[in-house]
């Protein structure tokens, strides 16, 4: 059931619309090379092989989890000898971003001379997993996983198609149950079609796809989840930020989505931790004792009954009350700690446990706190001399740093005021 031409294709409207660009370019024949980016199913290999059909050009595969560099080379010497005699040759490159940098190199002259029509396609960032010098000669196309709508039409073709399809078999199944299908197949066209055809051969010749057999064919179904890759860092990323916005009906969608791909729940655990000293921090120390906890009752009960105790902690830390002042503070600490090198400490701050450091001057003029009015000694320097005092923690106005907030300024204006001798007396 593989499309024979751009009418046929389901799903990828921007892409390869009447009116896009590379529609265009590819219904003249007009071919580049390019790397498609996209999740499984989408048409990738589909297109790669219509870019071939409409430029009258020869079409080769490699794999990337199957070829060696000896097959690339193989591929590519006779790609050479077509263009000698005037045929131009699309490769397809399955799985690019498998090969490593020598590999990826190994196409750089081919593409450059017009040897070959490059087609790389991958499921992950390009960015992030191809070498610039590749990159600088491809254009990167966007391709978006197929709606269930899209796949439902892609199924239908098939239920009609008596030459390549299952027209011939006198197959019944509603269109609720199509829709079912399409909806489990989760993007994928190529996933859609197999258990419709699961289905279909569960049924028998000129059967009826009961309601028993599609449970059948989609009791173990799982959405798309490549961990590690990118699908699995924009989840993770979802669920940050739902958090950091406060809105924990999305937060819980994503930790369940990852969950429900096969996310370590431990990972998420130790994500969440995170959250709570990074987004959340002092305007509620709470937080980051239940994410602990609920780390830790994970470890003893495991999977499911410690999944609640995480899903309990998305709820929480998505909201209640949110600060990244802890965050901000340490960051400028440690900017200032690179720009202005080891600095000495200051005398007053030293330890003085011998005869002799007394007698250089450790620990002198030191005020020990607990001895002034209020319990602060407000001339005291805390910073080495050279750097003056500075300022990193800024509580937010919200949760527990609101008084924390208070406090601080109060301090920090007595203190300014101490320091400035327009206040002394004297």
């Amino acid at each position: 059931m593989r499309p024979r031409t751009l009418e046929e294709m389901v799903g990828q409207r921007r892409l390869v619309s009447p009116e896009s660009a590379l529609r265009k370019s590819i219904e003249a024949g007009s071919v580049h090379s390019m790397v498609l980016w996209g999740p499984p199913g989408c048409g990738k290999t589909t297109l790669a092989l219509l870019l071939a059909h409409y430029a009258d050009a020869d079409f080769r595969s490699v794999s990337a989890v199957l070829s060696g560099l000896p097959e690339v080379r193989q591929v590519l010497a006779e790609a050479g000898h077509r263009f000698a005699e005037g045929r131009r040759t699309v490769l397809f490159v399955d799985e690019v971003h498998r090969f490593n940098k020598a590999q990826q190199d190994a196409f750089l002259p081919h593409i450059e001379r017009g040897t070959i029509v490059f087609v790389g396609a991958t499921t992950e960032n390009p960015s992030f997993e191809l070498n610039s010098a590749l990159l600088s000669r491809c254009r990167v196309h966007v391709l978006e996983a197929v709606s269930a709508d899209d796949i439902e039409v892609a199924l239908q073709q098939a239920l009609d198609d008596e030459e390549r399809g299952l027209g011939g078999r006198g197959l019944r199944i509603e269109q609720d149950q199509l829709h079912l299908i399409a909806v489990a197949a989760d993007g994928d066209v190529r996933r859609g079609l197999t258990l419709l055809e699961i289905a279909a051969e569960l049924a028998g010749e000129g059967g009826t796809v009961t309601d028993a057999v599609l449970e059948q064919v989609l009791a173990d179904r799982t959405r798309r989840f490549d961990k590690g890759g990118e699908q699995f860092y924009d989840q993770i990323s979802a669920l940050h930020k739902s958090v950091r916005s406060s809105n924990p009906d999305a937060a819980l969608y994503w930790f369940a989505r990852m969950l429900d791909g096969g996310c370590d729940p431990i990972y998420l655990a130790r994500r969440m931790t995170r959250m709570a000293v990074e987004d959340i921090g002092l305007a509620d120390p709470r937080a980051l004792q239940m994410a602990i906890d609920a780390w830790d009752t994970y470890e003893r009960l495991g999977s499911p009954e410690g999944d609640l105790a995480l899903a309990q902690l998305v709820l929480y830390l998505a909201s209640t009350a949110k600060s990244n002042a802890a965050y901000r503070a340490f960051g400028a600490a440690k900017r200032d700690v690179s720009e202005y090198g080891t600095q000495d400490v200051p005398m007053h701050l030293r330890n003085a446990p011998t005869k002799l450091m007394k007698e250089l001057g450790y620990s002198k003029g030191y005020q020990y706190d607990h001895d002034n009015e209020g319990g602060v000694a407000l001339d005291q320097t805390g910073f080495p001399d050279a750097m003056g005092e500075r300022v990193y923690y800024q509580p937010v106005a919200r949760g527990m740093e609101l008084k924390l907030k208070e406090k601080l300024e109060a301090l920090r204006r007595a203190r300014a005021d101490r320091r400035d001798p327009r206040t002394d007396d004297s």
